[in-house]
């Protein structure tokens, strides 16, 4: 487990890189306490002094793995790319989540796909049901196997060495203080039992919980097995419910063969999928480390910095590398790219595979990705809103397009603090057709889905307010095509606004960001010449950030 992770165990091998065990320990405490910690807290959580917490967090924040608020560290959400390094070099995700998501569909319950990750399992997909009772597991969660549904069926397939290692980890951490994903063991049962419980597992070929994790959750099991891979279980199909819906004993009896013929789907995907062709390795890591180096000096930990490019250098296509293909992935040198594996195989990881390959472990998902699996669009932008708001000395905003489509609802702000500013705070809805960020967002949309107005009526708002559909329609094709809306006192006399898209991974807008000013403070023309580059660079930041968040999770938008 990594809360047993120290940096005097004496089996760490003389050529770990000692510097990237405590970048990694460091990510795991934030992970641990869900996201944020305080420099303080970080030294006391790891042990390290407080000057190497500072660097380690000064070389994080320059990776974009965590940013410095105040005295605290806070996660960010560029340290995904390592978690989807591991669930695209892992290729379930991709594969089997349309499967996973359709049935929790049809049943109206949650499904979850996780993977066995040494004596637990970890979650790699989620399709959750919105419920006030809802469940709060994330992917990238660490469970004990005894506690779950899908454990017995992974412990189907232990080696002796493996139940030995189960069964010395109960001994130690009697309560699953380990875990904190889930509540405290309060209710003690003997080894024996979960012994049965697998042995029942491997003869019926499905798994219950039955209130194991927490009282009043129950779930059923099926393995997901690999026809690749000599039919070994590849991960496992789990339905989640609470007993207010559904006894343990009704999941079984009504949902089972539903979820079943869900596995012998995911299973007929395994067999028939093609190979994946390797995506692009990452490019020019070992460059922007050294220029890192020298810009930062003491600050940035090159060592810390080079070994978490390793990771990246796995993904879709290259589940499996050699030492070469790491270094020639990297840019880094043969001898830093085999220190770097040396210490994450002592970190449980990376494994070896093959013929003298290495492959990530779903262990590299405890590297921030929980707390940041279930982030959400408005979390994602503030703290660029508010890096714009300091450039550019006026309020910034997000928002996004209601259901109804013809107004816009501000979901994220970071307000200037000059005496006169623009007044909207988070939930405001504005008619779309009259704000730059509705014209933003409406001119993305087909002409003909576009709702102009509230029932189609344009209401004249100030003296300059556009009320006739062509001409309107005319300024949103131009908006479409330069990439920005300017409103100038259409809304309000003396206001004025300029806003540009923000695009998911598929290049939909899905949001908008302006800024917005007395119209006395800036011109047109130097809105457009000083305001619009800076929002161009904030809106790229956030499009990053949300294309490393979104690529295996669901980002909520509003």
């Amino acid at each position: 487990m990594p809360a047993k992770t120290t940096l005097d165990a004496p089996a760490v091998p003389a050529e770990a890189v000692t510097p990237l065990i405590r970048g990694v320990v460091v990510l795991w405490r934030l992970t641990e306490a869900g996201g944020t910690l305080s420099a303080s807290a970080l030294e006391r959580a790891t042990g390290l002094a407080r000057s190497t917490v500072d660097r380690i967090a000064s070389t994080l924040a320059r990776m974009g793995y965590v940013r410095l608020d105040g005295r605290d560290v806070v996660l960010a959400p560029r340290v995904m790319e390592l978690g989807n390094a591991c669930l695209a070099a892992l290729g379930l995700p991709s594969l089997l989540a349309a499967h996973a998501d359709a049935l929790a569909d049809e049943l109206d319950e949650s499904v979850s796909l996780a993977v066995g990750d040494r004596d637990g399992i970890r979650f790699i997909h989620q399709a959750t049901r919105r419920r006030a009772m809802s469940l709060s597991f994330r992917i990238g969660d660490l469970l004990p196997a005894e506690r779950t549904a899908p454990g017995p069926l992974f412990a189907t397939e232990w080696t002796e060495a493996q139940w030995q290692t189960w069964r010395e980890r109960r001994a130690a951490d009697p309560e699953d203080r380990d875990f904190p994903a889930v509540p405290p063991r309060r209710h003690a049962s003997s080894d024996e039992d979960f012994v049965r419980r697998a042995a029942r597992a491997r003869a019926d070929g499905w798994a219950l919980d039955d209130q194991l994790i927490e009282q009043g959750l129950v779930a059923v099991s099926v393995p997901v097995r690999d026809p690749r891979a000599g039919g070994r279980v590849a991960c496992v199909a789990n339905v989640v419910s609470h007993t207010s819906r559904h006894t343990a004993a009704q999941l079984r009896d009504t949902l089972l063969p539903r979820l079943r013929t869900a596995v012998a789907d995911m299973e007929r995907e395994l067999r028939e999928a093609p190979q994946p062709r390797p995506g692009r390795a990452p490019a020019g890591l070992a460059t922007w480390t050294g220029a890192s180096k020298q810009e930062l000096g003491r600050e940035f930990v090159e060592s810390l910095a080079r070994g978490l490019t390793v990771l990246t250098a796995f993904g879709e296509g290259r589940a499996e590398l050699t030492l070469t293909d790491v270094a020639q992935a990297t840019g880094l040198s043969r001898a830093t790219a085999r220190r770097a594996l040396i210490t994450y195989e002592h970190l449980g990881l990376v494994r070896p595979s093959g013929n003298r390959g290495f492959a990530l472990t779903p262990r590299v998902l405890s590297l921030g990705f929980p707390p940041l699996s279930r982030t959400s669009l408005d979390r994602i932008a503030t703290p660029h809103l508010a890096e714009l708001a300091d450039r550019v000395h006026e309020s910034a905003s997000l928002a996004v397009l209601t259901p109804s489509g013809d107004e816009i609802q501000y979901t994220a702000r970071a307000a200037t603090t000059r005496v006169m500013s623009v007044n909207v705070t988070v939930g405001t809805r504005l008619p779309a057709y009259v704000t730059s960020l509705g014209r933003v967002l409406l001119a993305d949309l087909p002409a003909g889905e576009r709702q102009l107005g509230t029932h189609g009526e344009l209401r004249p708002l100030t003296p300059r307010t556009i009320t006739d559909p062509s001409a309107l329609a005319a300024v949103l094709e131009e908006v479409r095509v330069s990439g920005y809306a300017l409103v100038d006192e259409e809304l309000e006399e003396g206001l004025r606004s300029i806003a540009v898209p923000v695009r998911d991974r598929t290049g939909r807008v899905v949001a908008a960001v302006n800024v917005a000013m007395h119209a006395a403070r800036r011109s047109v023309e130097e809105c457009v010449r000083d305001v619009l580059p800076e929002l161009v660079e904030t809106a790229g930041r956030v499009e990053r950030d949300l294309g490393v968040a979104g690529r295996f999770t669901r980002v909520a938008l509003s």
